[in-house]
């Protein structure tokens, strides 16, 4: 071959895609008028060319993991001839992704296409080498093959050591893809080529080696005949005309009769796997197949080779899928899943694990295994830090991947250490340690408070514990988990047990101390007390267990009063749904518009009123009741709306529909609330000083939204002094005003008839913010503003659908007496009878 030859001269690179010349034409020289005004076009061209490189090249530079910017950005260069870039972009992005076959065998021809020296003809091989390991591609495979046998010298000139470097390039294509049935044929037709070209080279003189080479070709036909490939017969008919040219068989039989039995039953048996995947073939190979069937019939099509038991045909099916599919990320885990359990071939099983996370890397589970298979083949801790720390670069889709990897990490390092005689070697076990502490860095903004978060710290802890002996060290890791995760019950019976299995008996009694007072969800909070008791009845002295029964019993009558008022809550009280709903009825029903005098008695039932305590002090509803109507305090609040047919029932109150009442010894009044607050939210800010029996959020009627007021009961005045100590703390970025309840205040300033607005009371300065939050709909119908004695006062003309009982009774009259402050006094037993008789 001559050796200023070119690339483009070659049949196989002319098929491809050539790259544009890098040559400046000369332009035609034509009239004046016309070359300016092509100019002028080009010119323009050239521009917009220019701009939207820079486009491009700024959208890489800011995302370079966009694989569409680069693959368009590599277009316009090439376009533009731009060498040096292209050059960089292209290392760049392969570097990232893998390349596609195309992509490969566009750089080898630009490369090949500007100088045939020794150098660039290397930079071409290694490009086509580094190609072919990305996809199965028989074309590109073709190519290499062909750029070899033209450019390479001693190749092309037919030496000794030219044919035996052939020889090994044509055998590592047949590994790739000399398997592959619908295009295999391909190579195996290249090979049988080259060497009846080099028997032809051979001197008729040497016999021996003649003779040698006809073996080969005589071999390579047998190989080939034996597999399953496309066009079978057209080669079973190119073997018998070798054969006769070769004198071994005679030319004038029409059948196969004359060819070796053994050849022929290799065929027959060869032919039969065709013929058995002929159906799956045309499912994968045909033109008019849709993509989403080509997935589904190549995952049937590798579940019938996996059945046949052959492990090198079912992966140059994966190979073939994955070039069609490479970002499937099912087709690469049940690749990587089968070269892990079925090859365990080391080099391939990287390869495919190098190509699948970069193929697919945002797939966490991928990386996993990629560790585990790289721990199983014993690599070092060089390769697998390598690995690691790519694995973390990457964009997952759950922080639960991103823990998995560092568990899977960790894991191996703690396998290693398990099985090295230094097992007490600081400097050993400092990677595992910096590995946990990386973790709990990066997942303390987003996974603290979970059962993912303790459990990474409490295997932190043991492995403290168990590979670094340092149980000051494992102290440690629970305290920092305790001020990100202290909330959670489990944390604190994690700590304790660790405490318990090191017969630290006074740390873990110290730790029973610190958390026995503590709020935690659901049953948590009984169940450390009592988890508590048990400990001491197990470990501890009867002083012990008589310490922890004083601390413990104040803390359950807490608890077992708390959940009694939440269960009455929910029997006597509607949902806060329940009264959403209740509100939009009644605001949608805009033609039936109600006075709020007339909505008076449905706020304020008969069964809902207040009663006298045993000390002549006014109650208050309960918590959620919606109306805590015994002081003007409580008055920011209606009862809920009562329909008209419970009215018969009114007078007659049944005993379980009572409310729970408060009278507000121990009470706390907290104003400025963000309207995001929450009872949840206040429990957690008194949690510290403990004492909290219950919380009255007081919310709208009609919306039931929180107003930004709330009550805090306390079971004693030390607790209460505490929790006011709290005041212009920030709760949810907003400064709280906190203030002791006093009802007794808030009936004086109501009956000293200063100040009084329509139920309203005196400003006595402390519940300002208080009043000036009460609604109007509060303000109109709080005329039963006080209960003294069971007498209940009555403001308003409204008054038909009140029960008698506490309507105008029998003797009232219009022309009645009146009392002192103006108002109707009942007749006596002898007016009434005077009136009667005078009649």
């Amino acid at each position: 071959m001559a050796e200023n030859q070119t690339v483009d001269d070659d049949p196989e690179f002319a098929a491809a895609d050539h790259p544009p010349s890098f040559d400046t034409e000369e332009m035609p020289q034509g009239s004046e008028g016309g070359h300016s005004s092509s100019a002028d076009s080009d010119s323009d061209d050239s521009e917009d060319e220019a701009l939207d490189i820079r486009t491009l090249e700024r959208a890489v530079q800011d995302s370079p993991n966009d694989y569409d910017a680069q693959v368009k950005y590599i277009k316009s260069l090439r376009k533009a001839g731009e060498i040096e870039k292209l050059r960089a972009a292209r290392e760049s992005m392969s570097a990232l992704f893998p390349l596609t076959p195309t992509m490969w065998q566009e750089w080898a021809s630009d490369e090949s296409s500007l100088s045939t020296s020794p150098e660039a003809l290397t930079t071409v091989k290694n490009i086509y080498e580094r190609g072919v390991q990305e996809y199965l591609s028989i074309p590109l495979w073709c190519n290499y093959l062909n750029f070899i046998q033209e450019y390479n010298e001693s190749v092309s000139t037919l030496t000794i050591d030219g044919v035996a470097k052939m020889r090994d390039l044509f055998e590592q294509a047949l590994t790739s893809g000399g398997l592959h049935i619908a295009e295999g044929s391909k190579i195996w037709d290249a090979y049988r080529e080259f060497e009846q070209a080099y028997h032809l080279a051979i001197d008729e003189a040497d016999a021996e080696e003649k003779a040698r080479q006809t073996d080969r070709i005589r071999s390579l036909f047998h190989r080939q005949l034996s597999i399953p490939l496309a066009n079978m017969s057209f080669t079973l008919d190119e073997y018998k005309q070798w054969e006769i040219g070769q004198g071994k068989l005679d030319g004038m039989t029409t059948d196969f009769d004359s060819i070796p039995s053994n050849v022929m039953s290799a065929y027959k048996k060869a032919l039969g796997m065709y013929n058995s995947r002929a159906s799956y073939e045309e499912r994968v190979s045909g033109p008019d197949v849709l993509e989403t069937e080509k997935l589904q019939g190549f995952m049937s099509y590798i579940k019938f080779e996996e059945r046949s038991g052959d492990p090198a045909r079912t992966q140059v099916l994966y190979e073939r899928a994955i070039t069609e599919f490479p970002v499937s990320s099912d087709l690469w885990l049940n690749y990587t899943s089968y070269v892990d359990n079925k090859l365990k071939v080391p080099n391939v099983i990287k390869a495919v694990y190098t190509r699948a996370t970069r193929s697919c890397p945002w797939i966490g589970e991928l990386w996993t295994r990629y560790l585990l298979s790289l721990e199983r083949l014993g690599s070092s801790g060089e390769d697998l830090s390598l690995v690691f720390e790519q694995a973390l670069q990457c964009s997952f889709s759950s922080f639960g991947e991103y823990l998995d990897i560092f568990l899977t990490r960790i894991d191996g390092l703690r396998r290693e250490l398990s099985t090295t005689s230094a097992t007490s070697d600081d400097q050993n076990y400092d990677t595992i340690r910096k590995t946990f502490q990386r973790a709990s860095e990066y997942f303390s903004p987003h996974l603290k408070g979970t059962d993912e978060f303790l459990h990474l710290h409490a295997y932190w802890a043991r492995l403290e514990v168990e590979l670094a002996k340092d149980p000051v060290a494992a102290r440690g890791v629970w305290e920092s988990l305790i001020k990100l995760s202290g909330s959670l019950l489990e944390v604190w019976q994690g700590y304790i047990a660790m405490e318990i299995g090191l017969k630290n008996i006074h740390e873990a009694r110290s730790i029973y101390k610190r958390c026995y007072s503590k709020r935690f969800s659901g049953s948590g909070s009984k169940d450390i007390c009592t988890s508590w008791l048990r400990f001491e009845r197990e470990y501890g002295t009867l002083e012990d267990f008589d310490h922890a029964m004083k601390k413990v019993t104040p803390r359950l009558e807490e608890l077992q009063l708390f959940q009694i008022q939440q269960e009455a809550k929910h029997q006597n009280h509607p949902s806060l749904e329940s009264v959403e709903r209740k509100g939009e009825n009644l605001a949608n029903n805009t033609s039936k518009k109600r006075k709020t005098d007339r909505g008076f008695s449905a706020m304020h039932p008969e069964a809902k009123r207040q009663k006298q305590i045993s000390d002549g002090k006014p109650k208050s509803m309960s918590k959620q009741g919606r109306g805590f109507v015994g002081t003007s305090e409580h008055s920011s609040e209606l009862v809920r709306p009562t329909s008209a047919n419970e009215g018969s029932d009114e007078e007659k109150p049944r005993e379980d529909s009572k409310p729970s009442l408060y009278i507000d010894q121990c009470t706390a009044f907290i104003s400025n609330l963000s309207l995001d607050v929450t009872e949840e939210h206040l429990h957690n800010f008194f949690s510290e000083m403990g004492g909290v029996t219950a919380i009255r959020l007081l919310r709208d009627k009609f919306t039931g939204k929180s107003r930004g007021l709330a009550y805090v009961d306390f079971t004693d005045n030390e607790h209460l002094e505490a929790g006011i100590k709290q005041n212009r703390q920030k709760l949810l970025g907003k400064k709280v005003s906190i203030a002791r309840s006093d009802p007794k205040q808030s009936k004086r300033s109501s009956g000293s008839g200063t100040s009084r607005g329509r139920g309203g009371r005196a400003s006595d300065g402390r519940h300002e913010g208080r009043r000036e939050n009460l609604s109007e709909a509060s303000r109109q119908v709080s005329s039963v503003s006080h209960r003294r004695a069971g007498h209940v006062q009555l403001k308003g003309n409204t008054t038909f659908a009140l029960p008698r009982s506490i309507s105008r009774p029998l003797g009232w009259g219009t022309g009645s007496s009146k009392n002192e402050d103006g108002e109707d006094k009942p007749k006596s037993n002898d007016e009434f009878r005077k009136m009667f008789l005078s009649s």
